[in-house]
């Protein structure tokens, strides 16, 4: 894709945004609370945020980068921003963020930041899903000097989007069936399309 500026995502975001041990933190300090980001502290949402950060500890201490993507990161010349909007109860968002942040910490060529997609609105309406939906995570390469926007990833692979699209064709399935579904899909792929997909994307990503 041509490469294009997004009069939205300003230095000041860029550098106010949450590094992901400040996003771990915010999250563990929140439900101290009993709450999570976003307006809705119901049980449910608590629940979800609970489960996420267990999802989001166990991938940091298990996952490996397939050796593919290790040498792709060492060939990396082009510095980056990875602007990841997301927010704490997100499920899609726990099994993805660990992945993208050990991409970028093999890397001195990627600096990540963390911003909570209600509390950036603006940003986010430039990035919808099918130009309709504010799915997270959704993460935004950008030219490290420039801001320009080299390219988009998220809010899931195609490989796990095929998991959901597949699963809501049968008639009345329930959402936490769906998710079930795809977190049992994600256990067994084990950050395989995640990493490989992104591998692909660094190529493009350098190009634009």
């Amino acid at each position: 894709m041509t490469a294009v500026t997004c009069d939205t995502i300003t230095r000041d975001i860029i550098e106010n945004g949450y590094t992901y041990s400040e996003y771990t933190d915010l999250i563990e300090n929140l439900l101290k609370n009993d709450r999570t980001t976003g307006e809705n502290h119901s049980e449910m949402m608590l629940h979800y945020t609970k489960m996420n950060l267990h999802r989001m500890k166990r991938i940091n201490r298990r996952m490996e980068l397939n050796p593919d993507l290790d040498r792709r990161l060492a060939e990396i010349e082009r510095s980056m921003i990875w602007l990841i909007l997301t927010e704490a109860w997100c499920g899609d968002a726990a099994q993805s963020l660990p992945v993208i942040q050990k991409i970028a910490d093999q890397s001195d060529k990627i600096k990540t930041r963390y911003i909570l997609r209600d509390e950036h609105p603006e940003i986010m309406d430039q990035f919808l899903t099918n130009g309709r939906s504010r799915s997270i995570p959704k993460l935004i390469c950008l030219d490290f000097n420039s801001l320009e926007v080299l390219g988009t990833w998220g809010p899931r692979s195609t490989d796990a989007q095929l998991v959901v699209e597949s699963a809501n064709q049968i008639e009345g399935i329930p959402y936490q069936e769906v998710a079930e579904k795809l977190h049992k899909w994600y256990a067994e792929d084990n950050t395989r399309s995640i990493q490989n997909e992104l591998n692909e994307l660094l190529d493009h990503w350098e190009r634009s």
